[in-house]
């Protein structure tokens, strides 16, 4: 299942195999999420996604899904008034993702899935643009599950559709699913409802966790949540995931991208070779 616990002959033996490979790369952030939640939630929950994933199509007859190392550093100031808020630069990222997909591209591995589970908006379109870039470059499409799409958060749960899920309900769920040791949970329970509509707050200029009344880096109802909701969830995801995959690897998409990209000349060059 995962990439890094193979030895060189095995990734070799990947390439001439029957089943596709598909290298699944998790992304997230070191940031604050409550005073309850770990600071890798994000990349837990990434994680998650692909282990499940890759479980999931581990005797499937088309593709051989693998986990790279997870990808925890990116692009996070809104939680920048807190301890523990690790951030990179847009430049640094892009730099970073377009290498790893180069490198893999170079070996011979043609499909890449991006699994991201950080929404401020500078990090999601950092990775656009980077994945736009590998597009140009090397006429070939990494595969992407954007769930900020409306069709995508319309199959989440309550919480995440209202927006107001940052280390709430939603994210606390999947955390406890699996890592529980890393919540909170006495002071999980005793924390209060905090509704914040994080996109409208964002569209209207706040910048940061405090500008939006998240005095404790936390939004939602974290004290609603459970494990039993978070494999609920992670069902879900994964559901999404796995269509992700198979479009990609059928040549039939792979891709939640913006307009624009999909109108591109390197776009419809891309569909046509994977065609």
């Amino acid at each position: 299942m995962f990439f890094a616990d193979l030895t060189s002959p095995q990734v070799a033996a990947l390439l001439n195999a029957d089943r596709a490979p598909v290298l699944l790369l998790p992304v997230g952030v070191t940031e604050p999420h409550g005073p309850h939640a770990p600071l890798a939630t994000d990349s837990l929950i990434s994680q998650g996604m692909c282990e499940r994933a890759a479980r999931r199509l581990a005797d499937d007859a088309e593709v051989r899904v693998l986990v790279l190392p997870p990808l925890p550093y990116g692009v996070t100031r809104y939680g920048a008034a807190f301890p523990g808020a690790v951030s990179v630069s847009e430049e640094t990222l892009h730099a970073v993702v377009v290498d790893l997909c180069d490198s893999l591209l170079d070996q011979g591995f043609p499909h890449l899935v991006v699994v991201n589970n950080h929404f401020e908006p500078e990090h999601v379109a950092t990775l656009h643009r980077a994945l736009d870039t590998v597009l140009r470059r090397r006429q070939v499409l990494v595969g992407y599950l954007d769930l900020t799409r409306r069709h995508r958060a319309n199959r989440l749960t309550r919480e995440f559709r209202s927006g107001s899920c940052h280390a709430g309900r939603y994210e606390t769920s999947l955390v406890l699913a699996d890592r529980p040791d890393l919540v909170d949970q006495e002071r999980m329970r005793a924390l209060p409802e905090v509704p914040v509509d994080m996109p409208r707050a964002m569209a209207d200029g706040r910048r940061d966790f405090l500008a939006m009344g998240m005095s404790e880096a936390y939004c939602g109802a974290p004290a609603e949540a459970s494990a039993e909701e978070g494999e609920d969830t992670f069902a879900v995801l994964t559901d999404m995931l796995v269509e992700v995959i198979r479009d990609l690897v059928r040549g039939s998409g792979g891709r939640d991208t913006p307009r624009a990209a999909r109108d591109s000349a390197a776009w419809d060059r891309a569909a046509r070779d994977r065609g």
